[in-house]
């Protein structure tokens, strides 16, 4: 049971990746150890199938609650509470990291896999940094750019640390994706799953290659995006100066308490 609830947080939170502007749903699930094995079953769904959907149903309906329920508080938290909120998922993140780095060298790690992390971390920042004048137009709205918009929440969940949301906001579509979700608009929800699923399921087969033939420097290749989508979402605009820095720190430091306690619960409850 304990095992069944730590899954399901986790699917809540890798959920509200898939909503929260710079978090990215596929990097938290690798720093939460579930990556790989949801790569591996989409791309060999027949191959241990009854484990494997045992395992992945607490996921799964945690990442649909996660969806939901950050789709209907996402608005008002971050309009209110932007800057503290984001200290909170920092800090889950950087609590996450060890375990990250462990499962990242557990084949070995040389030079050339830091140089890897290194090069990642660079191009990753830039284009985060200046990613927004790339997306910044807006576009219509209707059931081929929902499905478009789709196919982005499924890259978020195929390409970890990818954070769709961001683009999304690029794009203008954010907010009314997240109200279509909150009021169950089925136009908008609809085409939003058909090209998620369509996405995770052409493309998983190729990062489960990729992850077979080149795990270490793969693994390291998100270590970089995961730090660099972690320092860009830091707030500029907040005076840290102010009172409320200390909230930003107490919130940052539960967030490590919380990512590093789900890890260590993960490699103490992990059936092998």
């Amino acid at each position: 049971m304990i095992d069944w609830i730590l899954r399901f947080i986790k699917g809540i939170l890798i959920g509200s990746g898939f909503i929260v502007p710079g978090v990215s749903g596929g990097a938290l699930a690798a720093v939460f150890g579930v990556y790989e094995r949801i790569i591996n079953f989409l791309a060999n769904i027949t191959r241990n199938f009854k484990e494997n959907i045992l395992y992945l149903i607490p996921l799964g309906l945690g990442g649909i609650f996660g969806v939901f329920i950050f789709s209907f508080v996402i608005s008002y938290l971050m309009g209110t509470f932007y800057d503290y909120i984001i200290w909170l998922f920092i800090g889950c993140i950087i609590g996450t990291i060890p375990t990250l780095w462990k499962h990242a060298g557990k084949q070995g790690r040389s030079s050339k896999h830091v140089l890897i992390l290194i090069i990642s971390f660079v191009l990753s920042f830039l284009f985060l940094l200046f990613g927004q004048t790339l997306f910044e137009s807006s576009i219509p709205q209707n059931f081929a750019t929902w499905l478009l918009g789709g196919a982005m929440i499924g890259l978020g969940l195929i390409v970890p640390g990818l954070s769709t949301s961001n683009l999304l906001i690029y794009m203008g579509m954010y907010k009314d994706m997240a109200d279509g979700i909150k009021d169950l608009d089925f136009m908008v929800i609809i085409p939003l799953l058909v090209g998620a699923i369509l996405t995770v399921l052409l493309l998983s087969k190729l990062m489960a290659h990729i992850f077979k033939i080149a795990y270490t420097g793969l693994f390291h290749f998100i270590l970089g995006v995961v730090f660099a989508s972690t320092v860009i979402i830091i707030p500029k605009d907040f005076n840290y100066l102010s009172t409320g820095t200390i909230y930003c720190a107490l919130l940052c430091i539960a967030g490590i308490a919380l990512g590093y306690w789900m890890c260590s619960l993960e490699k103490k409850h992990k059936k092998e």
